[in-house]
């Protein structure tokens, strides 16, 4: 094809496809994702550890108070 159109469209498709192949990587790395989400799921692990805790303490507490609980 010949169509000044084509040519333009080559040569333009061609500029692009070569800048994004030799441009400088811009944002996160796929490792760097990696770290991020290890320490978010550690933080949410972390939390969810805290919480679980906190309600084994208070039903406990709720236990004791109501004498167990088991209607003797």
């Amino acid at each position: 094809m010949n169509h000044p159109w084509a040519i333009y469209l080559r040569a333009y498709l061609g500029v692009r496809i070569q800048h994004a192949r030799t441009a400088p990587t811009r944002g996160a790395s796929a490792v760097e994702w990696v770290i991020i989400t290890a320490i978010i799921a550690g933080v949410a692990l972390g939390l969810a550890t805290l919480i679980k805790t906190v309600v084994e303490q208070k039903q406990g507490e709720i236990q004791n108070t109501l004498g167990g609980g088991a209607g003797s």
